[in-house]
């Protein structure tokens, strides 16, 4: 198979899916590799580092969108390349349809197979691909926390960790999942006081036995979130519905109770945001504020790490490219359960309940289109 590389062209976007080790895979599994120009420059990588490799370099993404049976993204297409994707085309990336009704809608008019990198499934419910860069996602929060914290940066002033004598910050991390559990060792480990919210009580057993002990797992509710949001510092939103868009779980009554230069990192803008006021920005303006509540909303945080981000992403998302390229979609995702989970448009189709939910779209099971 002829497999595409493309380079990002979403704001910002330094990352590349695949690094020149990967595109050595693809070659000793037998399939040729078309990498657009410069795609891996922002990640570090030349276009000789992918010749040494085995790759070929293609002038413009429509020659890759062109020639490739398969085409590889981070992020979602953008506008200006739907109309250069074919019917057909496996397009292998991120895609969080269900925050996106025009991108949902433009690659079911293109009827091309979406495979996407969120909703791939491992056999214990896990999300392989997500994983790695809820990893860095995590990380990061804590990180931009502590920093939008700073007076300089619209923050109440405030050193994460305080010093003898003084507090350190009070964090509250909604959802404890990857992304939650990431950002909670983090803040721990600069000296926070961090409260780790989760739904599920076998879950809370298990991080209330891994955490640190400045790390206080709760159970979370409506009631909670009310009463913690008013006393903290900083707030990471870390909640992920499958597939679907995330729920609102602080609402705009509850920031008008925040103190005043307080910070929201919003991880699940991706997926609309956990916050009833947050809005994506980007990494050049990453920042707003309402209610004097500083709020930090980047919907693609691991692209401001590229090197990390593209090696952890490589590493995580090669075994099913090459599983791709080996079987082709259909055979991979009637062998692979995972891949099957993936599956989201085929065809002019959509294969996957939370995003017909999403927009009210018809849903076809993917069993009736294997």
């Amino acid at each position: 198979m002829l497999v595409g590389i493309l380079k990002e062209i979403k704001v910002e976007e330094n990352r590349v899916c695949m690094t020149p080790a990967g595109v050595e895979v693809m070659k000793n599994n037998g399939h040729s590799v078309l990498v657009e120009t410069r795609a891996g420059v922002g990640s570090g990588f030349s276009d000789e580092d992918y010749v040494k490799a085995g790759a070929e370099i293609a002038p413009s993404a429509a020659d890759v969108y062109a020639r490739c049976e398969m085409v590889m993204h981070v992020k979602e297409p953008q506008p200006s390349e739907y109309a250069l994707i074919r019917e057909g085309q496996i397009v292998f990336t991120y895609f969080h349809f269900a925050a996106g009704e025009e991108l949902t809608r433009a690659m079911i008019d293109r009827k091309a197979v979406c495979v996407a990198y969120e909703t791939i499934t491992n056999p214990d419910g896990s999300l392989p691909l997500l994983t790695p860069m809820s990893e860095v996602a995590g990380r990061m929060a804590a990180q931009e926390g502590a920093k939008y914290l700073e007076r300089a940066q619209g923050g109440r002033g405030i050193l994460m960790g305080g010093v003898p004598g003084v507090a350190p910050a009070k964090v509250v991390v909604i959802g404890g999942g990857v992304v939650g559990t990431h950002a909670a060792q983090m803040a721990c480990g600069l000296g926070a006081h961090v409260y780790l919210l989760d739904m599920n009580l076998d879950r809370l057993r298990y991080l209330s036995e891994v955490m640190p002990k400045n790390c206080f797992p709760l159970m979370s509710s409506p009631a909670t979130i009310r009463e913690l949001v008013k006393k903290a510092d900083l707030v990471i939103g870390a909640v992920l519905v499958h597939g679907a868009k995330a729920p609102k779980l602080v609402t705009r009554d509850m920031l008008k109770t925040m103190k005043p230069g307080a910070v929201l990192v919003d991880v699940a803008i991706d997926q609309g945001g956990c916050f009833e006021t947050s809005k994506a920005t980007t990494h050049s303006d990453p920042i707003y504020k309402v209610d004097e509540v500083v709020h930090y909303c980047v919907a693609n945080m691991p692209g401001a790490v590229p090197l990390t981000s593209t090696m952890a992403l490589t590493n995580a998302t090669l075994p099913y490219a090459v599983k791709l390229a080996n079987q082709g979609w259909k055979e991979a995702a009637q062998n692979d359960a995972g891949i099957k989970q993936g599956l989201n448009i085929v065809g002019g189709k959509v294969c996957y309940a939370g995003v017909a939910q999403a927009f009210g779209l018809d849903y076809v099971a993917v069993d009736e289109i294997l």
